[in-house]
């Protein structure tokens, strides 16, 4: 890229009229097909499930499901986050995260996880870069790939300080 050229990188929803967008990179970056649940748990999700778009392209999507903990609070977790090989490096993964890291602070969010593929090196190394860190392993986690083990790497939020 030349110095001082912007890319142009945009988020939007994933709603109903475009969820097809989500499905199509899915297919073509994942080893795992989804279900209709993962799509209604995306959607509902709402400004915490984003598709990325380079210069009007949809190239990338951050998936996430909001789920309830033991003690009532709400933990993000991130499904599914991509983006097409050609436009890796650009700063759009990273885009796509820190847009729903910034959000959970706002949500009182305490702590957001996802489970990645034990030979998924470069995952790996992204999500400790913003802080994330192993906290277990799963064996035989996945069906129908190889290796079938993840590790869950979480983050926990920093929350606002409260003013007395």
């Amino acid at each position: 890229m030349g110095a001082g050229r912007e890319v142009a990188i945009s988020l939007d929803g994933v709603r109903d009229k475009n969820v097809m967008q989500l499905k199509k990179l899915n297919t073509a970056l994942f080893p795992v097909r989804y279900n209709d649940k993962y799509y209604s748990d995306a959607i509902a999700a709402a400004e915490f499930t984003k598709l990325a778009y380079f210069s009007d392209i949809c190239v990338g999507a951050i998936a996430c499901r909001l789920e309830k903990a033991e003690n009532g609070a709400i933990r993000v977790y991130i499904m599914t986050l991509g983006v097409l090989a050609p436009y890796r490096g650009l700063g759009i993964g990273t885009k796509l995260l820190n847009h729903v890291l910034d959000l959970c602070p706002k949500r009182n969010i305490l702590d957001i996880y996802l489970h990645v593929q034990t030979n998924n090196e470069d995952g790996i190394n992204f999500y400790k870069k913003f802080g994330f860190e192993i906290t277990d392993t799963i064996e035989n986690y996945y069906a129908n790939i190889s290796p079938p083990d993840c590790y869950v790497l979480t983050k926990v939020i920093a929350q606002p300080q409260q003013k007395k």
